[in-house]
C-alpha cells in the first residue's frame, strides 16, 4: 500500500493556532460507534461504567491543566460532546515548553488535551473490559472554535438537547 493511502485531510483550520486562548466545541466517537458508554432512556442519559469513566476522565481536564476550563458536555452511548477552553495566558511555572523534538501534538494544545482525554479514558475502559491496548475512540475528533456568545448558546443549547434528539438506529445518531 503506497504511503498516499494513509493521508487523511485535516478539519482542522490552517492558521489558527490550537493552543492559543480559545473555546472549542469538540465531538468525540467510539470506534464503530459502538454504544458502550450508556443508553437513553426518556430523553435522559444514563451511564454505563464505561460512560461514568469518560465523564470522570473529562472532569479531571481541569485539575490536571490549570490552563483548561470547562463547559458543557453530555456523554452519549457512542460519542461525546464538550465544550473547552484553553487559556494561553497561563503557564504553569511560568517557563515555555518547546515541541521541536517531540512527536505529536504541541504540549497546551488542544490536540494534547483531547489526546490525555482519550488515553486516560481508553486505558481505565480497557481495564475494566479486560481488553489492555484495545481502541476505544476513533481516530481523530471533530472541533469547531467558538466564535462568539450566540455561538456558545447554540452549542449548549445542541448539547442539551443531544439526548431528546436520539435516535439509536440512525446513522448520524
Amino acid at each position: 500500500m503506497s504511503r498516499r493511502a494513509h493521508l487523511r485531510r485535516s478539519i482542522r483550520l490552517r492558521t489558527f493556532d490550537y493552543a492559543s486562548t480559545a473555546v472549542h466545541f469538540v465531538t468525540l466517537c467510539v470506534r464503530g460507534r459502538e454504544k458502550a458508554l450508556g443508553e437513553v432512556a426518556d430523553g435522559r442519559v444514563v451511564l454505563s461504567a464505561n460512560g461514568r469513566i469518560v465523564e470522570e476522565a473529562w472532569r479531571a481536564l481541569a485539575d490536571r491543566f490549570p490552563y483548561v476550563w470547562l463547559d458543557d458536555n453530555v456523554v452519549m452511548p457512542d460519542h461525546f460532546h464538550g465544550i473547552i477552553a484553553l487559556n494561553a495566558g497561563h503557564t504553569p511555572g511560568g517557563k515555555e515548553h518547546s515541541n521541536i523534538f517531540r512527536p505529536g501534538p504541541p504540549p497546551r494544545s488542544l490536540g494534547a488535551v483531547i489526546g490525555a482525554f482519550k488515553t486516560v479514558s481508553a486505558k481505565q475502559i480497557n481495564a475494566l473490559r479486560g481488553t489492555p491496548g484495545q481502541p476505544v475512540w476513533q481516530r481523530n475528533y471533530y472541533e469547531h472554535v467558538v466564535r462568539n456568545e450566540p455561538d456558545l448558546q447554540r452549542i449548549r443549547q445542541y448539547i442539551a438537547n443531544n439526548p431528546l434528539l436520539w435516535r439509536p438506529n440512525a446513522p448520524d445518531a
